[in-house]
């Protein structure tokens, strides 16, 4: 997909979820909406295992400079179109449900979607079609947390 789609279509999501009128002052590029993302654990161990199966990425340990969490980077690069992340155990925050939504792009949503229950998540809403843009399943982590994947098969 070029750059050039893919900033339409960000720009259409946008335009379509805020129902407001985006005016640009400038030809500068708009970022992406998402730069980061944390999500929250109590087992580092159980969590890293969980997102690497899911997801099929190794996750890569990031130091914190503070010395207060522990983290394990989604590896991507910066520049690219989407975002990266992290998993955090921190003492200001806990995993749960009700909060953010992050939707992981994987090849297949059935074929991650079958991996959920044995690495001790829960199948919420299992692979629906989101029409034109592919497919969905909704899911519980291994820390309780509720994400998404998206697929375009």
């Amino acid at each position: 997909m070029n750059k050039a789609y893919c900033i339409f279509i960000l720009s259409f999501f946008i335009l379509f979820c805020n129902e407001n009128k985006i005016e640009s002052k400038s030809k500068a590029r708009v970022p992406n909406a998402v730069g980061w993302f944390d999500i929250y654990v109590e087992d580092m161990e159980r969590a890293s295992i969980f997102y690497e199966k899911i997801c099929n990425q190794k996750l890569q340990d990031l130091n914190d400079p503070t010395g207060e969490t522990i983290m394990k980077v989604f590896v991507g690069e910066m520049n690219a179109y989407g975002s990266s992340g992290a998993l955090v155990k921190s003492k200001y925050a806990k995993p749960g449900k009700g909060g953010t939504l992050i939707y992981f792009s994987v090849e297949d949503s059935a074929v991650s979607e079958s991996k959920v229950n044995q690495l001790g998540g829960k199948v919420i809403r299992p692979k629906f079609s989101i029409g034109k843009f592919g497919f969905v399943t909704i899911l519980e982590d291994s820390e309780g947390n509720l994400i998404g994947l998206n697929s375009k098969k």
